[in-house]
């Protein structure tokens, strides 16, 4: 799809109810590999998206805030047309469907929000807040940003997918073309605070997906209960996992999505 600034990548897949689904910042449209293909089967139309400056999206746009971010989701429903979309978004890809809620309510059904990051938060220890300055700083500044992003990466994960190791080298091999890390350093020093400013306009029904064990926040559960009261949502805690528990734990989240909708969808 073309937007003023670049072009966006995106998989459409199935017939029934639209569900569009957007990564976390540094991942790919095929970070959904596991929760997509159940939600497909249970007859539901998938359309997941890559964010801007990654995997097959253009470079050189010129915001990676959260409101950009949200803009090119709401440019997508408008341009899909297929009646309200059911939105579903992992850490700042939760931000910016969160942000597209705000902006077009007409048009969107419902919210799920994946270890979400819809506000500024401390990091979840001193250590964690030592190591993403250490990141931004000097992991990010040099030809080896890809590789360390692969290993910043590993570390979201308590319990890792079969495929993790050829699924990371695609997003380091993703990373080392032209462009992608500015798309990285972006979104990562963006403020969420113009999506924070924004949760009270959100009227979808919402679901607070986290796992247990997500070590970007001090305490997963009373994140996840914090933005569940901004949204007036529900909360979905998934046991042993980090911060990507539909990777981690499909078998558990896809059920609760689809229960979600299915609700959405009887309403």
């Amino acid at each position: 799809m073309q937007r003023a600034d670049g072009r966006l990548a995106y998989d459409d897949v199935g017939q029934g109810p639209l569900v569009v689904m957007v990564p976390g910042l540094g991942d790919l449209r095929t970070e959904y590999r596991y929760l997509a293909p159940k939600l497909v089967t249970a007859g539901y139309r998938v359309v997941t998206l890559d964010l801007r400056g990654h995997g097959q999206s253009s470079v050189g746009w010129p915001d990676y805030t959260s409101a950009a971010l949200g803009s090119d989701v709401v440019a997508l429903v408008r341009h899909l047309d297929a009646g309200p979309a059911h939105l579903v978004g992992t850490s700042m890809g939760a931000a910016a469907v969160a942000w597209a809620a705000a902006e077009e309510p007409d048009r969107v059904g419902s919210l799920s929000l994946i270890g979400p990051f819809v506000r500024d938060v401390p990091p979840a220890s001193a250590f964690r807040a030592a190591l993403q300055q250490l990141m931004m700083r000097v992991g990010f500044a040099g030809p080896w940003a890809p590789r360390a992003w692969g290993l910043a990466y590993a570390s979201f994960h308590a319990r890792k997918p079969a495929d993790f190791d050829a699924y990371r080298d695609a997003l380091v091999s993703n990373l080392r073309e032209p462009g992608r890390l500015d798309a990285v350093r972006g979104m990562i020093f963006a403020s969420k605070s113009d999506v924070e400013a924004r949760l009270a306009e959100v009227q979808a029904p919402t679901l607070v997906v986290i796992g247990e064990a997500d070590p970007d926040f001090a305490d997963p559960r009373a994140e996840a209960e914090t933005v569940a009261r901004l949204l007036r949502g529900a909360v979905h805690m998934v046991p042993g996992t980090g911060h990507y528990p539909h990777v981690e734990a499909p078998d558990d989240v896809a059920p609760a999505l689809l229960r979600f909708l299915g609700a959405r969808e009887g309403a």
